[in-house]
């Protein structure tokens, strides 16, 4: 059965009265009182109206939604065996974990290669993206993956100077191309930058491309949070005034005077930057995936969300027909913390499902002799389990696993460490394994060795933090696969998991755990 949380969240800093006692159609406490200060969603609301919508404290936190959908990746599970080895030499001694190749080389020519199966899709113009930049740029470089430069970043940079109506100069971008491509190593991993639709109206790709160096970049149609372009909130009057002037949709229009007056005087403290939804039609994709190739982007990728089954489909064939070097999928609930909560609880499609219409049409495009471009399943994926499963169930189309709140969870976690270490404050917690980023980050000796001391001391603790997570994620998949016997990524297939119910199975087409290996297993029984 699903679950809704319709009244109170710990992501909008609301809660019942009579937490014991909820009515379960409305979440309103059974006995709503003449007198009670409003903790709930819809009192909170009564005061601080649209405000309540969104996830809080804005800005610096990441969420997800909290809705349990009734079939989920845990509703299926892995399969092992026994018998055999795929990808390499059916011997005890060579047949062991670490030799697990979990490479990943995809494109029109195969020409990106990471080392690890995953992305992290997009993240933007934020202040959680921004303040976390420095860790997620260098520890993705350092570990060899993805990275998306997401929306609206020269957008609300105040820095960007835009000529004509295109951007021509940045701070911001400039900063976060460069961080990573300043520590990638061997031509592993790739940065790539993002468009929305202002972003697409000022040039930022072109611009992207021509001065900074950029080779990937990416069209978005949507993600798994929200079915609206992204917002963010801005509390200062003239960055308010000047993304309106840039052509964003600023709530309440910040050039009123009547407006200008209620925000010095406190009557409200933020303001509401909107980005538009796009208005998705062949010609105009087609069109412009040839602009950004003749403009000089050597891999161009599509980003899709958790919409209605019709645009999966158009997602999946236009990307196939255009030759489209990476279609991500996003599944509803996930984000980084800033869409509406109830619309990111309560809007699109689940990943299960979602992922599951994936394999299908991209099966039936490819029986009819179609090549299909690498695919990326993205919405709520954080450890190596999940991400086997998710390989698994689009294999052999799926090749990369989306992941973006786990990564920016564990850089502000490496972050934090990194400032108790210099104040000389590490928690009780940590401090039992020690109080030098040497003794705490288990990755640090080996990333010492490899990088020299200089360069090592100079990493940011964030970038250890994810190099870190990455590094764990990266030993407990080679262990998944290890025991069923896969000993590359291109190896999975739709058989290496099973579905614990009939009706998982139903909609995924996963074999039912009592139905696996029947033929097989009648074979050998009955075999003299």
């Amino acid at each position: 059965m699903s679950l809704t949380r319709v009244n109170a969240s710990a992501a909008t800093l609301t809660k019942n009265r009579t937490e014991d006692s909820i009515v379960p159609t409305s979440g309103m406490c059974v006995t709503c009182v003449d007198g009670c200060i409003g903790m709930c969603e819809i009192g909170k609301s009564a005061y601080r109206g649209h405000e309540t919508i969104y996830p809080q404290p804005f800005g610096v936190i990441t969420t997800a939604g909290e809705k349990k959908y009734p079939v989920d990746y845990g509703d299926f599970n892995i399969l092992g065996t026994a018998v055999g080895a795929h990808g390499i030499e059916a011997d005890s001694d060579k047949a062991v974990f670490p030799n697990v190749n979990l490479e990943v080389h995809f494109g029109h020519d195969k020409g990106l290669k990471f080392k690890y199966p995953w992305i992290i899709p997009g993240i933007g113009s934020t202040d959680v993206a921004k303040n976390n930049w420095e860790g997620l740029a260098i520890g993705t470089a350092l570990a060899g993956t993805g990275l998306t430069i997401g929306e609206n970043v020269a957008g609300m940079d105040v820095e960007s100077k835009i000529t004509n109506g295109k951007v021509v100069d940045t701070a911001d971008l400039k900063r976060r191309v460069k961080l990573f491509q300043d520590h990638q190593r061997d031509g592993w991993g790739a940065t790539i930058v993002q468009a929305n639709v202002e972003d697409t109206r000022l040039g930022v790709q072109e611009y992207a491309i021509n001065e900074l160096g950029v080779n990937v970049v990416e069209l978005k149609w949507g993600q798994g949070a929200k079915d609206i372009g992204g917002e963010v909130k801005i509390k200062d009057l003239r960055k308010a005034q000047l993304l309106y002037e840039r052509g964003y949709v600023v709530l309440p229009n910040p050039t009123k005077p009547e407006v200008i007056e209620a925000f010095q005087r406190g009557a409200f403290k933020e303001f509401e930057r909107h980005s538009r939804v796009g208005m998705v039609e062949e010609e105009g994709f087609a069109s412009r995936v040839e602009e950004l190739r003749k403009a000089g982007a050597k891999y161009v990728f599509l980003k899709t969300g958790a919409y209605r089954p019709a645009d999966l489909a158009r997602a999946v064939k236009w990307a196939t027909k255009y030759k489209i070097d990476l279609l991500t999928v996003d599944g509803a609930g996930g984000g980084t913390g800033m869409s509406p909560f109830r619309m990111m609880n309560e809007w699109g499609m689940p990943p299960v499902e979602l992922h599951s219409l994936l394999y299908k049409f991209a099966k039936q495009l490819a029986d009819k002799g179609d090549t299909i471009p690498a695919l990326a399943v993205a919405g709520g994926f954080t450890f190596e389990d999940q991400i086997y499963k998710g390989l698994a169930m689009g294999a052999p189309f799926v090749k990369l696993v989306g992941m973006a709140r786990g990564p920016i969870a564990a850089c502000m976690v490496g972050k934090t460490i990194g400032r108790t270490i210099e104040e000389n404050q590490v928690p009780v917690y940590v401090e039992r394994f020690g109080r030098t980023k040497d003794e705490i980050f288990v990755t640090a000796a080996d990333l010492r060795n490899e990088l020299g001391n200089d360069e090592f001391e100079k990493l940011p603790t964030g970038a250890l933090g994810l190099y870190t997570y990455y590094e764990r994620l990266a030993q407990g998949l080679r262990q998944l696969m290890a025991g069923s016997r896969k000993f590359a990524t291109n190896l999975l297939t739709r058989d290496d998991i099973t579905a614990l119910t009939p009706r998982a199975a139903e909609i995924s087409g996963i074999s039912y755990l009592m139905d696996v290996d029947g033929a097989e297993c009648e074979e050998i029984l009955n075999k003299a």
